[in-house]
């Protein structure tokens, strides 16, 4: 028999949402803030701003066992291969020392053609985890990347207290699915965190799958959230989803980055364009799923002769990026820009390609990962210590 402990699971021990919503069942971590929620079109970005990518339960106890009662919302794809289980990773003192799934949970049916979506219920679980070493230490649990996951109860065999302030800078980030986690296998795999570990810095992230579309609602919740740095990842998102043309991609660009530096005109902001993607580097969308194969696939239904109507591509997207923050650095030395080819090109495609023409698997990630550190927080980087 455990003596256990239970903590309240409440903004003091989660790191990484914007927002916590109390719910019947407990509380749930949201990575946009209800202003901006109430702001949404649709209910597939609700679905994916709640999928907790980056957010972790973060304490410091001297408890050797712990667990942790969710309510995990699971994704279904009618005639798409079964999307894994979502995984929770245990990270002791900045070392991943432990993993675990949970059964049970709703199960979310979405149409992928249609939009369409159906939950049904289901029974909670716990993420358990033993053998954790003796004498105090920081202890934070990696909540699951690709489902939604409401927190009942956070139970540990000794007390427990919020983190301290460790004085690490706050990394903010913004992206697509491929930020969001995409293919990688565990929370702790997706680029960002892997970033984020390489870099020294505590992580927000706002990779939303499917929506980096520069909404003016997540512009100001970048706008409105303390950080030290901040980077946006965008581009793939506008063209595969045909979302707008030239004339309205610049000025929409340009009130993005505006809307940042209303309530952020210092704090280092590095642009990053969209990494090789052979299917749209000259081919407009729209992105279709293609279900053809052994498995999901996607291709791009846009002529490239539409290029000159101004539809965009990829390689418009970068081009565009570079001269527009080019322009402002002028008068914005804290604006920086990195082509994100040098994340992932074409001898990386060659080499570990996109299992679904899209996105990249957990390798990849790390190497994007390993490769934005090294460029961002390198001494002469857009985020080096000395720039936040």
């Amino acid at each position: 028999m455990t003596d256990w402990i239970t903590t309240p699971v409440d903004a003091r021990v989660l790191r990484g949402a914007l927002d916590v919503e109390a719910t019947e069942h407990g509380v749930l971590p949201h990575r946009l803030p209800a202003r901006a929620r109430r702001q949404f079109p649709d209910g597939y970005l609700a679905m994916v701003e709640a999928q907790p990518s980056g957010v972790r339960v973060a304490f410091r106890t001297g408890a050797t066992a712990v667990e942790l009662d969710v309510l995990p919302t699971k994704t279904v794809y009618p005639g798409a291969p079964a999307t894994p289980e979502g995984l929770y990773d245990l990270v002791v003192d900045g070392r991943l020392t432990g993993r675990t799934t949970v059964t049970g949970g709703n199960v979310r049916t979405v149409d992928m053609t249609t939009g369409s979506m159906e939950t049904t219920p289901g029974p909670p679980g716990t993420a358990r985890f033993s053998g954790l070493p003796a004498g105090a230490k920081d202890v934070e649990i990696w909540l699951p990347h690709r489902e939604t996951v409401e927190l009942i109860a956070l139970r540990t065999d000794a007390p427990v207290e919020p983190l301290p302030d460790r004085g690490r800078r706050v990394w903010l980030h913004h992206g697509s699915s491929i930020s969001h986690g995409s293919n990688a296998a565990g929370p702790t795999e997706i680029w960002p965190a892997v970033a984020a570990a390489r870099g020294g810095v505590e992580l927000v992230n706002l990779g939303l799958g499917g929506n980096a579309l520069l909404d003016p609602f997540v512009a100001r919740a970048l706008r409105d959230t303390p950080a030290d740095l901040i980077s946006i990842k965008i581009g793939i998102n506008l063209v595969n989803t045909d979302l707008m043309r030239l004339r309205a991609f610049v000025p929409a660009v340009h009130g993005f980055l505006d809307t940042i530096r209303e309530g952020r005109p210092e704090v280092p902001l590095l642009v990053v364009s969209p990494i090789l993607c052979p299917i749209q580097e000259d081919t407009p969308g729209p992105l279709a799923p293609d279900f053809s194969g052994r498995q999901l696939s996607f291709r791009a239904l846009g002529d490239p002769a539409e290029r000159v109507l101004g539809k965009l591509t990829l390689n418009v997207i970068r081009e565009e990026l570079a001269r527009i923050t080019a322009q402002r650095a002028a008068e914005d030395p804290n604006l920086h820009y990195l082509d994100g080819r040098t994340l992932y090109g074409e001898a990386d495609f060659a080499e570990l390609p996109l299992p679904d023409a899209l996105h990249p698997d957990t390798a990849a990630h790390r190497r994007i990962g390993e490769r934005f550190a090294e460029h961002a927080f390198h001494a002469k980087g857009a985020f080096a210590a000395d720039n936040g």
